[in-house]
């Protein structure tokens, strides 16, 4: 059996990391920290590093905006480090509102709300990418960022940051649909920031390896992870998750008493797949 170290030692860098980046930018406004400033859009590490959003800049590309070098550079930046580690790692490791989507399913469990609207779930995951597509379109018509001005995201983290606007009523919102209404409703269905690092993510050469050999079918995996479907290859062979709607949130591998999962590298990954 694990410990409860190893049964919850992600949750607890992935939460360090959220709340850790948050008191960064607080500082940065509050007190002049120079370590990051800026927001999830647009920061730079130590009055150095850029990094930006390359989400927002493809919605600023289509609302045809010139990019600046530093941009450019930034935008760089994010995508070499989400090419690495996983593009939805953001998602389970940085984005603020992550936090909010977990207390929502975690008191779904407690209520049994997941017992009275089924185990089956009302709507496509492939809505994120429609609402993707959109969002470009809208910014090419209009001219504007269209989610950057509608974000929850960015409302959450400038209400933590500069203490202003009306974000909370969108997070409680959100919090209330993914508690009532759909599992993982905003995370795993809807926010076209997830769809847009799911499309980067299935480049990623960070992966959650599953070895069919030590499996014993427990399902403890497919019940915690956000976004199952991943998870296909349970208890059938040895794969590495290659969806890039995995979130490389490592639930799985807390929850999973077998050994069977674990992170890789993808190559090695595969490598060792085709050598058996």
């Amino acid at each position: 059996m694990k410990t409860l170290w190893n049964s919850y030692r992600y949750l607890f860098f992935r939460r360090f990391t959220q709340i850790g980046l948050l008191v960064l930018y607080f500082g940065a406004n509050a007190w002049g920290w120079t370590i990051l400033q800026g927001n999830l859009s647009s920061s730079i590490i130590m009055k150095t590093i850029p990094m930006s959003d390359p989400y927002a800049a493809l919605q600023m590309l289509a609302a045809g905006a010139l990019m600046a070098t530093n941009l450019l550079i930034g935008v760089a930046v994010v995508t070499a480090f989400y090419f690495i580690v996983g593009g939805r790692a953001f998602c389970s490791w940085v984005c603020p509102i992550n936090m909010v989507t977990d207390l929502a399913n975690y008191l779904r469990e407690v209520i049994g709300m997941n017992k009275i609207t089924g185990i089956k779930q009302p709507a496509s995951r492939k809505i994120r990418y429609w609402v993707l597509g959109l969002s470009l379109v809208i910014s090419a018509i209009m001219g504007v960022t269209a989610f950057e001005f509608i974000s929850p995201i960015s409302m959450l983290h400038r209400g933590i940051v500069f203490g202003i606007g009306f974000g909370w009523a969108a997070v409680l919102i959100i919090f209330l649909f993914d508690l009532f209404v759909l599992k993982n409703g905003w995370c795993g269905h809807i926010c076209p920031l997830g769809g847009f690092y799911s499309i980067l993510g299935k480049f990623s050469l960070i992966r959650v390896k599953h070895l069919e050999e030590n499996c014993t079918l427990c399902m403890k995996c497919k019940v915690v992870c956000p976004e199952n479907q991943v998870l296909y290859m349970i208890g059938k062979e040895s794969l590495p998750v290659l969806s890039g709607e995995c979130t490389n949130c490592a639930r799985c591998i807390e929850v999973c008493d077998d050994d069977a999962l674990n992170f890789s590298i993808r190559s090695m990954a595969q490598n060792k797949k085709m050598g058996e």
